[in-house]
C-alpha cells in the first residue's frame, strides 16, 4: 500500500481500464519506473517509506505551491495559509498588490508572495487566466488539408506557405469559408531520410523552412550574376521535382524538397538586407531569445554530429555546458543562418494569415500541435528538464489494440511544468498562435493525463500520469484569449469520463467524425446513427480526418480492401466487408430519409454530399471538409500501423482515378465546386468568427 500511496501523491495511476468497467493493475516495476522518471526512489521498502516521509516534510513546509493558476470569476483554494499571512501580487504589468486571496486579479502572468508570521517566505509563479476561451460566433466551413500534400504550379515538390496562402485567398473569396487547417507545420528532425510524418517533430516551437516559398523571399528578387543563374537552375529541378510528383506518380520526398531549397537560401542570405529588413530581424532575434538560440544551435550541431544528440561528444550534450557555448561560437554562422530561416518562415506564416483574414475568412489559418517531440530533436536538447528520461507516450491496450501503443515522443514532467509555471508550455502556445486563428491540439486528453510507457517496456506495460488539467487549461486560456484564438481538441477515441464535459465547460471545441457518431447511450447491440439535432454543437463536425479513409473509400468499401491487402485485418476479409458496408448503408437510409440524398443510392459524388449535407444540418459550430474529399481521392493520407508498406505523409492530393492534381486543377474542379456551392447555399450567413485579434 506505500508505493501505491507514493504513486497517487505524484499522479502515477496503479490502474486502468483496457475496456469500460473493466480494471486491470499497472505492473509493480512499472510503477518503480514511473516513479523514478519523476526522480522519486520507489525501489525497495525503505526507498518507499522515505519518499513518503520526504513529501509530507516538505508538504508541511511549503507557503505556497509551486505554480498557482487561478480562473477568474472562480475561486481555486491556495493551501491553508497560517494566519496573519501576507499575500502580494508583482503583475506583469509592474505593479505590486496587496492581496486577500479572494480580491479579483489583472489577467496574466504574475508573482505571488507570501510571508508568514513564523518568518518563512515563498514565492510562486501566478496565473490569472480567463474562465472561458474564445471560440467562434455563430457557425462556418472551411478546409483541412496536409498542407506537404497540396502542389501549385509554383510548388518546389510539395506544397508550401505560398500555396496555403492562395487556398485561403480562394476559399474565403469562392465560397465564403472561415478557416484552412493544415497539419503541423513543426520543424522535423533532419534527414536523410526525414521522418515525414509532421506528428514527431524536432521542435514544436519553431516552424520548418521547408514549407518556405523561396521566391517570396525578398531577397530573390536581388540575385544577380552567377548567383542568378545557380538560382534558374535550382528552380528548374524543383520543377522537375514538381513534374514528377504530379504527372508521373513520384512520391513526394521531403529530403530532395529541401536540399534545393536549402542551396537556394544560402544564396539568398549573401543578398545584403535592407535597413528596415535587417532592423525587423533583429526584433525577431532579440523577441524569441533564448529558445530560438537554442533551436539554431541544436540544428547547426546537427549538421555536424548527426540529428541524434545522445550521441554528440559528451559535452555537447548539455545545452548549458562551456563545451556547447563555445561551439556556438564556432559555428555562429550557421546559427544564424537557421534563426534567419525561422524569422522568414515566422514572415510567410504571417502573411498566410493576413491572407485569409483579407480574404473574409472568419478564423483564417488553423494551426495543429502535435502531442510531443522526437527524443532525438531540438526540444528535447534544449528542455532537457521539462521532459521524463526514459519515458515515451503512448495508449494502454483497448478492445481494437490488444497491444497498446508507443509513440515514441518523450513525455513532460508535470512537476517540472508547475515548477517553471508552465514556462515551456506557455511559450509553445504563444508561438503556434502568433499567426493562427485558431489551434487544433491532438489528443488533447493528453491536457489531462497520458500513459507512459518505460524504455524497453512493451506498450500495455506503461501506466497513466496525471496532469493538472486545471492549470494546463488556464494557461491555454491565457493565451488563446490574448490570440483571439479558438481551440479545437483532437478527443477521439478512449477519453476518460468527464473530459468532454470539462473541455466543453472552458470553450475547447471537440471534433466528431461522422461514422463515429452513434447513439451509444440507447444501449442497443449496434448503435443507430446519430440524427443531427443531438450532435454536440461545440465542435468540429468532418467526414474523415488524416488518419482515416477518405469518404470515397469509405462509401465504397475501398479501405477495407486496402487493408486487407497490406495484412492489416485482424478478421476475415468477407466479415470486415459484410460489416463495413452494413454501417455505411445505415448512414445512406438515414440520409434518404433526411431528404438529403435525392439524386438515389448509386452515385458516390452525390452521397459524398449528402454526407457534408448532414454536417451542416448539425449545430456544430464549424464544419470541416476534408480537401482531399472533395475531388474523389480514395487514399488515406496515412493508415496507422504501417511503416514500409504505405507512403505514408507522402502522397498528393488526387482525384477520383488517383490521377495528382495541383492546387490550379483542384481549384477548377466541377466536383469540388458542386460540394462547396452545397456548403455556401445551405450554410448561410453563418455568424462571425473567433473575435478579434490583439
Amino acid at each position: 500500500m506505500g508505493r501505491a500511496r507514493l504513486a497517487e501523491l505524484h499522479g502515477v495511476a496503479t490502474t486502468y481500464e483496457p475496456a469500460p468497467g473493466h480494471s486491470a493493475r499497472v505492473a509493480e516495476d512499472t510503477v518503480v519506473a514511473v516513479l523514478a522518471a519523476l526522480g522519486v526512489d520507489a525501489s525497495t521498502p525503505r526507498a518507499v517509506h522515505d519518499a513518503l516521509e520526504a513529501h509530507g516534510a516538505a508538504a508541511r513546509g511549503r507557503l505556497l505551491p509551486p505554480a498557482v493558476v487561478l480562473r477568474q470569476g472562480h475561486k481555486r483554494n491556495l493551501p491553508e495559509l497560517p494566519g496573519g499571512t501576507l499575500l502580494r501580487v508583482d503583475t506583469e504589468d509592474g505593479d505590486s498588490l496587496e492581496w486577500d486571496g479572494a480580491a479579483p486579479l489583472p489577467l496574466g502572468g504574475h508573482l505571488l508572495r507570501a510571508q508568514a508570521p513564523d518568518g518563512r517566505a515563498a514565492r510562486a509563479p501566478l496565473i490569472v487566466a480567463p474562465g472561458r476561451l474564445p471560440v467562434p460566433d455563430g457557425r462556418g466551413h472551411g478546409f483541412l488539408v496536409q498542407l506537404y500534400s497540396l502542389l501549385s504550379a509554383r510548388s518546389w515538390g510539395m506544397g508550401d506557405l505560398g500555396d496555403l496562402a492562395e487556398l485561403a485567398a480562394w476559399a474565403g473569396r469562392s465560397f465564403g469559408s472561415d478557416f484552412v487547417q493544415v497539419n503541423p507545420l513543426h520543424a522535423a528532425v533532419p534527414g536523410p531520410p526525414t521522418d515525414p510524418s509532421p506528428y514527431r517533430p524536432s521542435s514544436r516551437r519553431f516552424p520548418d523552412p521547408v514549407h518556405l516559398r523561396v521566391e517570396a523571399v525578398p531577397e530573390f528578387g536581388y540575385l544577380t550574376g552567377a548567383a542568378r543563374e545557380e538560382a534558374d537552375a535550382l528552380l528548374a529541378r524543383a520543377a522537375g521535382l514538381r513534374d514528377g510528383v504530379l504527372r508521373h506518380g513520384a512520391l513526394i520526398d521531403r529530403d530532395a524538397v529541401w536540399e534545393l531549397k536549402r542551396r537556394a537560401l544560402e544564396l539568398l542570405r549573401a543578398v545584403p538586407q535592407g535597413p528596415g529588413r535587417r532592423a525587423a530581424y533583429c526584433d525577431f532575434l532579440a523577441e524569441q531569445g533564448q529558445a530560438l538560440d537554442d533551436h539554431s544551435t541544436w540544428c547547426a550541431l546537427a549538421e555536424v554530429h548527426g540529428p541524434d544528440w545522445h550521441t554528440w561528444p559528451a559535452g555537447l550534450r548539455d545545452p548549458r555546458s562551456a563545451r556547447t557555448a563555445r561551439a556556438r561560437g564556432e559555428l555562429l554562422d550557421r546559427v544564424d543562418f537557421h534563426c534567419w530561416l525561422a524569422w522568414l518562415t515566422d514572415e510567410q506564416l504571417a502573411a498566410a494569415q493576413r491572407t485569409a483574414r483579407a480574404a473574409g475568412m472568419r478564423v483564417g489559418l488553423v494551426h495543429d500541435l502535435a502531442v510531443g517531440v522526437h527524443p532525438s530533436g531540438a526540444d528535447a536538447w534544449a528542455q532537457q528538464d521539462a521532459f521524463a528520461a526514459g519515458m515515451s507516450i503512448g495508449a494502454p491496450p483497448d478492445a481494437f489494440n490488444s497491444r497498446g501503443q508507443d509513440w515514441g515522443l518523450p513525455p513532460w514532467r508535470p512537476d517540472a511544468l508547475a515548477a517553471t509555471g508552465y514556462a515551456p508550455y506557455r511559450e509553445l502556445l504563444r508561438g503556434l498562435l502568433r499567426h493562427a486563428g485558431a489551434l487544433r491540439i491532438d489528443h488533447v486528453m493528453g491536457l489531462f493525463r497520458l500513459w507512459w510507457v518505460p524504455q524497453g517496456y512493451e506498450p500495455r506495460r506503461g501506466a497513466y500520469v496525471r496532469y493538472d488539467a486545471e492549470a494546463m487549461l488556464g494557461v491555454l486560456a491565457l493565451e488563446a484569449h490574448r490570440a483571439g484564438a479558438a481551440v479545437i481538441g483532437e478527443d477521439l477515441g478512449t477519453v476518460e469520463p468527464g473530459v468532454r464535459e470539462t473541455l466543453a465547460e472552458r470553450g475547447v471545441l471537440g471534433t466528431s467524425v461522422l461514422w463515429f457518431e452513434r447513439d451509444y447511450a440507447g444501449g442497443a447491440a449496434r448503435p443507430e446513427p446519430l440524427e443531427p439535432e443531438r450532435w454536440r454543437a461545440g465542435c468540429v463536425a468532418t467526414a474523415t480526418t488524416h488518419d482515416l479513409p477518405s469518404t470515397a473509400a469509405r462509401l465504397t468499401g475501398d479501405h477495407v480492401e486496402l487493408r486487407h491487402r497490406l495484412g492489416l485485418l485482424d478478421r476475415p476479409l468477407a466479415v470486415e466487408q459484410r460489416e463495413d458496408a452494413a454501417g455505411v448503408a445505415e448512414w445512406l437510409a438515414l440520409f434518404g430519409r433526411l431528404g438529403l440524398l435525392p439524386e438515389g443510392p448509386g452515385d458516390e459524388e452525390a452521397a459524398v454530399r449528402a454526407v457534408h449535407r448532414f454536417l451542416l444540418r448539425t449545430p456544430a459550430r464549424l464544419v470541416g471538409v476534408w480537401l482531399p474529399d472533395a475531388v474523389g481521392d480514395r487514399r488515406p493520407q496515412n493508415l496507422p500501423g504501417t511503416w514500409d508498406q504505405y507512403p505514408n505523409w507522402r502522397l498528393p492530393v488526387a482525384d477520383a482515378a488517383g490521377r495528382p492534381l495541383s492546387l490550379e486543377e483542384l481549384t477548377a474542379s466541377p466536383r469540388l465546386h458542386a460540394l462547396m456551392e452545397d456548403l455556401r447555399e445551405q450554410g448561410g450567413d453563418q455568424g462571425g468568427g473567433a473575435g478579434g485579434r490583439r
